[in-house]
């Protein structure tokens, strides 16, 4: 919620008057069909998508403006570039926070840099919960995980880490990446079809 996020910014504010990086990581996938989706769905993905990313930015804004090294990382998905017919609203709700992300960029360049990290599987609770629930329990976890991915098309034969998307987002938000803005960094194994 907007009041919610404004209150952390100023408790920010208050803690240490700027800030460097925002970091915007929010989200899930809503496996539906545009047949089985309805108004309601769209409307709260829609909200969930693009407003998990404006109200951090217009609240964070005023203390990114004070650094001279600012930086916004989206945390979005190769959902955005690589829509799933079974993820039609998820989809294209991504496609426009990745639009958002290149207004963003061009409009606050040069004092604030926004990218992007654009993921593929990655290891999460989600997966762990879908492992838990497998129909073969005598199945390890690298099992299932190996079979995962090969269902998923996944060069690497694994889901990507935290630490291995903690790592570029380090990057991305660092002076290392001090001329690049409004890029999408893939992290996803090898598996996207797009160029």
């Amino acid at each position: 919620r907007d009041d919610q996020v404004k209150a952390f910014a100023d408790a920010v504010a208050q803690w240490r008057g700027a800030l460097d990086i925002l970091v915007n990581n929010a989200g899930q996938g809503r496996m539906t069909t545009f047949a089985t989706t309805t108004d309601e769905m769209w409307r709260d993905e829609l909200e969930l998508k693009y407003f998990s990313q404006i109200y951090p930015v217009r609240a964070f804004k005023p203390l990114l403006d004070k650094s001279d090294a600012a930086a916004i990382l989206v945390v979005n998905s190769l959902l955005a570039y690589q829509p799933e017919p079974y993820m039609v609203c998820t989809s294209s709700a991504r496609a426009g926070v990745q639009s958002l992300v290149k207004s963003l960029a061009g409009e606050f360049a040069p004092s604030i840099r926004v990218n992007s990290v654009v993921l593929g599987l990655i290891d999460s609770g989600q997966w762990e919960r879908r492992f838990q629930a497998r129909e073969d329990k005598a199945q390890s976890r690298d099992q299932w995980i190996a079979a995962l991915a090969k269902s998923k098309h996944i060069p690497y034969g694994r889901l990507g880490t935290p630490e291995e998307i903690a790592r570029s987002i380090v990057f991305l938000s660092s002076p290392a990446a001090g001329y690049v803005t409004g890029a999408a960094l893939e992290i996803s194994g090898g598996v996207s079809r797009f160029i």
